[in-house]
């Protein structure tokens, strides 16, 4: 019985957006996701230290060594 009223109020939902034509929201939870970033400002600036302080010391110890 809870599955039915749960169909019924998704139904109610979809039948909104049915008159709408096109005008429809990208999301119906009222939470806009593309404002937010999957990662912090803060790791990303820590995984692109990370990977381009680790190929710059790379580099220089290839030349060092002599590849």
């Amino acid at each position: 019985m809870v599955k039915t009223q749960r169909m019924k109020v998704a139904n109610e939902k979809a039948s909104k957006n049915v008159t709408l034509r096109g005008n429809v929201p990208k999301t119906t939870s009222g939470q806009l996701t593309d404002d937010k970033y999957p990662v912090g400002p803060w790791l990303l600036a820590l995984f692109i230290f990370v990977v381009c302080g680790s190929a710059i010391f790379q580099i220089i110890q290839s030349i060092r060594y002599g590849f």
